[in-house]
Order: structure tokens, then C-alpha cells, then sequence
């Protein structure tokens, strides 16, 4: 039946295609125009050629277009790549979406499903790409599964960036900006000969706004401000005409105000609680948030105070992280028809960072994240031409070791409240006897050491993982109009994970020790022994003991891709292709009451099925295209619910066994004039989880079948404009328009309404002049002009529904200077 209903799709889609080639290649014209579009270069294939020639949806992007558009953060893409998007966990860490296809992790140790790469260096871990955005030569997206060519596997796309090279003539260029919240940004780049066939390039971006954006909703306080540093050094050396050597080293650091939350509702669990803490029902039905600046966190006072065990968290809500990358690139030339890779990178992320996800004036959700992260890898590949021949080979090797860790603060936490409270005052029915008469309280605990528990704890987690793959990528060209592409990828990956919940400075002993383990021999009949000051606090039932929780994760899969690429004309292509894509296992890092909350989930598996066209219609002054896709999705990871006989439902990682996705994507760019050039872009979505039951917030079983995926908007388009033109002899005017929109979606799977995110469209654009000798650029630019308030992520911080909004509009002036 699956089958049926797969084969069925695919004709569709492919019927929705057919239907343009005749018309498509009569309108094509062989000519080129004086208004013809400039086909980028791109690597998609670790090859250069022109995107419209690639049986794959590409979108590229030329650096100079990135700046137009103010493009300095990664989750900026999205203006123009709309099927794009980035929202935020409550820990910080970007979760990326393409196509529908994304993993709402919370945690910095967790790949994503859209690959990134800084110059074909695999920035696996999201957080790595939190640094600034700076000195592009260009941007490139690949949608669909990717995994034949590239080191990683993943399983909705990659977007690699490709970064400015050394030059071999001398070229420098500064930027200057200033705007609003006090901001002051600073951009350089010098290029050229350092010697005998040896070129160097040094980029660097200061980012700077002292004045926050978000501003507390109770006292006179803000958070919003921006510090990152970024640098760059890159060497190119060809000591012969046959070997090539190039090297970077990237640095960057991030000490910005972390987002603050905006509550909205009390979540299945806490709605109408008595163990809320005094206020918060009251400030939450009185500030409803209805801006973006509009937020709140606990006071600092409260937040750095020690209460008995309970150790406060001084120090600013900031992030300190820093990133350190390098890359060795060798390439030696056999013959004019066979060539040798070797690509080397190692990545290191430290992590040190004061977050308060509360959305309130209260001790809800405060947390010091912190961790490590070092990422080595190779890659080994030969490729070349035989006769109509083109193919490539190779080995890839990755290691990765992390700590992912964090101190949590629950001090107004109705959970944590209620756990305290019932342990002094006692719950016969439930088997719970008053704190002095509990058997479990054999350390004789007092009611105001019990009062003052479950204050704070930690979550520390250690990883090690390895992957090991070989690949082949061929492309035979029929003859002059037919290409066909085969490639497959073989895969190994393994995590070893070790991590539980641990008990601060003895914080965790009294609740611990009675309420737990009352419970547990309640549910479980177990009487484990009381935990020590800094012991384990996660519980295994099949152990009937506290303890660190292990796990390990030994995978194998085969990625592979087939495709079709038909040119009648030189610029008409039609492409069919079906390919497969895998995602590693991964393993959570929650606050784990029971082990299995930290159980891994296992590797995903995506089969795509895409049809697709690119044509250069009118002279070439229109380029347009179109694909059409279905993605027949196995074991999708997810973090939803455990059914917990203490807290109601927390959370974990599971496996979804079926779900699909299918829309129509395209592009289309526009040269009107010579002057203007409009660019279109959109996706129609479909997502649906077939048959799957989990557990709800509110700790019950529920049905999901049906459901769209979270943050899978049904529709995403984009409008870009961009403008250039002469004014006088020595002065020319150029400017841009970006207009990007999304239809609702959801952050939840449930549908309840308070997890719903609307519609919302936001406008960006700038205005300049500049010389036509090409010296020197002045514009004006903004982005979220219209001041819209839109919130891309909605979260659940186990006792509050909490926002986290998008920013308010920013605006401001920019001078750069060009030698």
C-alpha cells in the first residue's frame, strides 16, 4: 500500500513538470542579451559549474548580494532561501528547518538536519555557526537529502559558505555601520601577493550594540546587546603547477545578551496549580506580550542570592563563547584527467553562557550552559575524466568528543514547589507520610532544609562519537543533451554517551532522597540507596538505582543518488532524480528524573523523489525554477514526552516510524532592465506524521496521525528587488527590497492553539549611492522596517508557555571604502 501511494506521488509530481518543457524550451532563446542574468558558479557537485546546470534545487547567492541585503547572520538567509527557516530552543541553540524537514533539539551537542559548511569544512553542530557572517564570495543551498558528496549526512539539505579567497592582485576594502540600540559595526578585508606564487587574505567583523532591544516589563532593565568579534586568515601557495596548498584559520567569539522569553500561558501540567509561585498567575494575565521588546527575567538580586544549598548564579545574563576553526586543503594534478584531494579541519567551541528562559520576573528557568566541543576530520578524494566519464572517490573520517553540561535554578518552579511542599506536609493517600514520619528521611531532614531543596542541580553529559564513510559520485554524459548521475556512500557512525542529572552542593539531597524515593518504591518497589552531594539523580528502573546512564550507538547506512539530466537547449534543463539521505543517531541531554529519558534515538532515513526544471526564458533575461518533490520519511527523531509518575511528562527523544512530506519549490530572477533586477522565490508545503501515538504534555497518550511537522509552514515566498544605476559620471544609486512571508505553523505536535505561530511577513531593504569606479559605497538600510512582531519559536519550559520573539526593526547607515 505504501508503495502504491509513493509511485502515485512521484507521477504527480512529475505530471506537474512535464506539462512546462514543450512551452519552456519554445520561449528559451540560444541568444544572449544585453539584459542577460549572470549564471553564479557553484561547487554543489565539489566541482565548479554554473547553478543552472545542476540536476539539483540550488539556490546561490553572490556575496555582493548578501551585503546589499544586510545578510550577517546565518538565520538572515531566510529573507531570501524562504523555504529556510531558523528558530530558537529555550537553551539558545539555532534549530534549522528546509523543506519542512528540521530537529527541535535543545541541546548544543546535537547535529542538525541541515548541513553547514564553511568552504566544504562540515560545521556540524549549529551552534557553531553563531559567530558573525562576513567577506562572502557567494552562499550556496542544497535542498534535498545530501550525503553522496559531502562529509556528513543529513537529511533536508547543506548551505555552504563560501568564503573570499586570496587574491593574487593587492585589494582591501573597510566597512563602517552605525544604527540604532547604539550599534557600531566594523568590517575589513586586505588581499593579495605575499610572495613567489603565495597570496593571504585577513578578514575580520566587529559587532557591537550597547543599548538592549528587549526591555523588562516590571523594572528598568534590558537585554539585547551585541558583542561578537570574528577573524579570518587565509594562505594560498603553489609551490608547482601541479600541487596547490591552501590554509585558514578562523577565530570568532560571541559575548551578546542571550533572548529573553515572553510568558504566555501556564503549561497542562501547572495551569491552576497552587504550587505556582505567589505573582505569577497575576503577571502573566496582565502582560500579554504584544511587542517583540516586550519581555522579563528574574532580578538579579534574586537570581545571585544563595538560599541555604541552593547556590545563586551571579554574574550577567550574557553569553562567553568562542570558536577556533582550521583548515588544510592540498590538491596535486596528476594529469589534465585525474586529481587528488585532501581536506583537513579541526573545530573547537567553548561554551560558556548565563541564560534566564523563565518569560517572567521569577526563578522559573535560569541556566548556565556550558561545554566543549572538538571536532577533527578528513577527507581523502581522487577524481577525474575518462572519455564522457566524470567521477569522484573517496574516504571521510570524523571524531568528535563533547561536553555538553548546565546548572539549572527552579527556585519559583511550580514543580519544584510542589515536591518540597508535599514532602513536609505529607500525602497519605499517595503513600506519602509528613517529612518526621517518612521512613525514606533517614538523614533527618528539616522542614526548612526541604523548603529550601530542589533549588538547583545539573545536567553534565560526555560524547564521543566517529564517523567513517567511502563514496562514489559519477556523472556520464550520454551525448550533448543526456546526463546521467549515480552515487552512493557507505556509513559508519558510533556515539558512546555517558551523563545523568547530578545533585549541587547537596541542593538535591532532601528531596531526592524522601520524595523520590518514596515514589519509586510506590511505583517500582525499589528502595535505593540515598544519593551523596554530587551524586547521580537520574533513576533506572530495571536498576532500581541512581546512576550515570550509557549508552552506545553503532549505525550503518547507504546513501545514495540517481538522476536524470536532460538539456534540449543550452538553457533548458530538465532533471529527475531519487536519492536517499540519513541522520545519525543522536542522545539528549534533559533533565533527567527517569534514564530512559536519555535514551538515544536512532538514525533517520529520508527517501526523496524530485522532478525539476531550470530554464533561461526571453534572452536569458528570465531564469526560473521549478521542482517538484516527495520525501517518504523513516524513524524522523523528535523531542516530545515521557510519561513520568512524579512530574507529569518530561522530556525525551523518540523515533516517529513513518511520516511524509511533498510541495513544489522554485525561483525565479527577472532582469526587467538593465537597472532592476526582481527576484522571486517560494515553497508550498505539505507534512504529515502517519500513525504514530506518543505522550502529551500532560503526560497522556495521544495520536498524532495526520499532524504537520513542527515549524513547516504550509507556504514561505520571499520578493527581492534590487536596484543599481547611473546618476551622474561619477555617482551611481543602487538599492534593494526584500519582502519575505510564511503562513502559520506550530511548535508543538498537539495543535494547541497557544503553541500556534501566525502568519507574518517582514520587509528589509537599504538605498545607497556609490562611485562607479567602484572606491567607495554609502547607503541607508533596515531590516523588519514595518516593526512586525512575529515570534519563530514557541517553547515549553515545563511550568510556562514562553515566546521567543523576533527582532524589532533595526536600522542604520553603513560606509565602505574599496581599494
Amino acid at each position: 500500500m505504501r508503495t502504491t501511494h509513493t509511485l502515485r506521488a512521484v507521477l504527480a509530481l512529475g505530471a506537474s513538470i512535464s506539462a512546462l518543457v514543450t512551452a519552456t524550451a519554445a520561449l528559451a532563446a540560444e541568444t544572449e542579451g544585453e539584459n542577460t542574468i549572470e549564471a553564479i558558479v557553484v561547487t554543489a557537485q565539489r566541482r565548479e559549474e554554473t547553478a543552472n546546470t545542476i540536476g539539483m534545487a540550488i539556490q546561490a547567492f553572490s556575496g555582493d548580494t548578501l551585503d546589499q541585503l544586510h545578510v550577517n547572520d546565518v538565520k538572515d538567509l531566510s529573507s531570501v532561501v524562504p523555504s529556510f527557516s531558523v528558530s530558537q530552543s529555550y537553551q539558545g541553540i539555532p534549530t534549522y528547518t528546509l523543506r519542512g524537514i528540521g530537529f527541535n533539539t535543545i541541546n548544543m551537542s546535537a547535529t542538525s538536519t541541515v548541513g553547514t559548511y564553511v568552504d566544504e569544512v562540515a560545521y556540524a553542530y549549529p551552534i557553531m555557526n553563531t559567530g558573525p557572517v562576513y567577506d562572502l564570495d557567494r552562499v550556496e543551498v542544497l535542498k534535498g537529502p545530501q550525503g553522496t558528496l559531502y562529509g556528513r549526512n543529513t537529511t533536508a539539505g547543506l548551505i555552504d559558505f563560501v568564503t573570499g579567497k586570496p587574491t593574487e592582485d593587492f585589494r582591501a576594502q573597510g566597512t563602517v555601520e552605525v544604527g540604532n540600540n547604539r550599534t557600531v559595526n566594523v568590517e575589513g578585508m586586505v588581499s593579495g601577493p605575499i610572495g613567489d606564487r603565495l597570496q593571504g587574505r585577513f578578514a575580520f567583523r566587529k559587532e557591537n550594540s550597547w543599548d538592549g532591544w528587549q526591555k523588562s516589563n516590571t523594572r528598568n532593565e534590558t537585554l539585547g546587546r551585541v558583542n561578537k568579534l570574528g577573524l579570518r586568515g587565509s594562505l594560498a601557495f603553489q609551490p608547482t603547477d601541479a600541487l596547490s596548498i591552501d590554509a585558514a584559520l578562523t577565530y570568532w567569539q560571541d559575548k551578546s545578551d542571550p533572548l529573553a522569553a515572553q510568558a504566555i500561558a501556564f503549561n497542562p501540567a501547572t495551569t491552576g496549580s497552587p504550587f505556582n509561585a505567589v505573582g505569577v498567575a497575576a503577571y502573566v494575565a496582565s502582560h500579554q506580550p504584544t511587542d517583540g521588546d516586550q519581555a522579563d527575567w528574574e532580578p538579579y538580586n534574586q537570581r545571585a542570592a544563595d538560599v541555604g544549598t541552593g547556590l545563586g548564579l551571579a554574574g550577567p545574563l550574557a553569553n562567553d563563547n568562542s570558536f577556533v576553526g582550521a583548515k588544510l586543503r592540498v590538491g596535486y594534478e596528476f594529469s589534465d584527467s585525474l586529481r587528488m584531494v585532501s581536506l583537513t579541519s579541526y573545530n573547537k567551541l567553548e561554551r560558556d553562557a548565563l541564560f534566564d528562559w523563565s518569560g517572567a520576573p521569577f526563578e522559573i528557568l535560569v541556566q548556565r550552559g556550558y561545554g566543549e566541543i572538538k571536532s577533527f576530520a578528513e577527507e581523502l578524494h581522487f577524481e577525474g575524466e575518462a572519455g564522457q566519464l566524470s567521477w569522484l572517490a573517496g574516504l571521510y573520517y570524523g571524531k568528535d568528543k563533547i561536553l555538553d553540561a548546565d546548572r539549572t535554578m527552579l527556585g519559583d518552579h511550580a514543580l519544584a514547589n510542589q515536591v518540597t511542599t508535599l514532602s513536609i506536609i505529607g500525602v497519605p493517600a499517595l503513600g506519602l507520610p509528613p517529612l518526621g514520619l517518612n521512613p525514606f528521611n533517614t538523614a533527618g531532614y528539616s522542614a526548612l532544609e526541604m523548603s529550601q531543596a530542589f533549588r538547583t542541580y545539573s545536567d553534565i553529559a560526555n560524547f564521543e562519537t566517529e564517523t567513517k564513510s567511502v563514496f562514489v559520485n559519477a556523472d556520464w554524459k550520454v551525448n550533448d543533451a543526456l546526463k546521467l548521475t549515480a552515487a552512493i556512500r557507505y556509513t559508519q557512525d558510533t556515539q558512546d554517551y555517558a551523563g545523568c542529572s547530578r545533585d549541587f552542593n547537596g541542593n538535591m539531597l532532601p528531596n531526592v532522597n524522601v520524595f523520590n524515593r518514596t515514589f519509586y518504591f510506590g511505583v517500582y518497589g525499589a528502595t535505593p540507596a540515598p544519593i551523596t552531594k554530587g551524586a547521580c539523580v537520574t533513576f533506572s528502573p530495571p536498576a532500581k538505582s541512581f546512576g550515570i546512564v550509557t549508552s552506545n550507538l553503532d549505525e550503518e547506512n547507504v546513501s545514495w543518488r540517481l538522476a536524470v539530466n536532460y538539456q534540449p537547449t543550452s538553457s533548458v534543463l530538465v532533471y529527475g532524480s531519487i536519492s536517499r539521505g540519513a541522520k545519525a543517531g543522536s542522545t539528549p541531554v534533559n533533565a533527567a528524573n527517569i534514564a530512559s529519558q536519555n535514551a538515544p534515538a536512532k538514525q533517520e532515513l529520508l527517501t526523496a523523489y524530485e522532478v525539476g526544471l531550470k530554464a533561461g526564458l526571453f534572452e536569458r533575461r528570465v531564469q526560473a525554477n521549478v521542482a517538484a518533490f516527495y520525501y517518504d520519511y523513516e524513524d524522523k527523531q523528535i523531542s516530545t514526552y515521557f510519561k513520568d509518575p512524579i512530574y507529569t511528562a518530561l522530556a525525551r527523544l523518540q523515533n516517529i516510524p513513518t511520516s511524509e512530506a511533498y510541495g513544489v519549490d522554485g525561483d525565479v530572477t527577472w532582469r526587467a532592465t538593465s537597472n532592476l533586477t526582481v527576484i522571486a522565490a517560494g515553497t508550498a508545503l505539505h507534512t504529515e506524521i502517519k500513525g504514530y501515538t506518543g505522550i502529551n504534555a500532560a503526560g497522556l497518550a495521544a495520536s498524532y496521525d495526520g499532524k504537520p511537522f513542527l515549524y513547516s509552514p504550509k507556504f514561505q515566498g520571499s520578493l527581492t528587488a534590487l536596484y543599481k544605476r547611473d546618476l551622474t559620471e561619477n555617482l551611481g544609486l543602487q538599492a534593494a527590497l526584500n519582502l519575505r512571508h510564511q503562513s502559520k505553523s506550530h511548535a508543538d505536535l498537539e495543535g494547541d492553539p497557544r503553541f500556534a505561530i501566525p502568519s507574518y511577513s517582514l520587509l528589509n531593504g537599504s538605498i545607497g549611492i556609490h562611485s562607479l569606479d567602484d572606491k567607495w559605497e554609502l547607503s541607508l538600510w533596515g531590516r523588519n522596517l514595518a516593526d512586525k512582531y512575529y515570534y519563530p519559536a514557541i517553547s515549553n519550559n515545563s511550568n510556562l508557555i514562553v515566546r521567543f520573539p523576533g527582532q524589532t526593526r533595526t536600522f542604520g547607515a553603513s560606509f565602505t571604502v574599496k581599494y
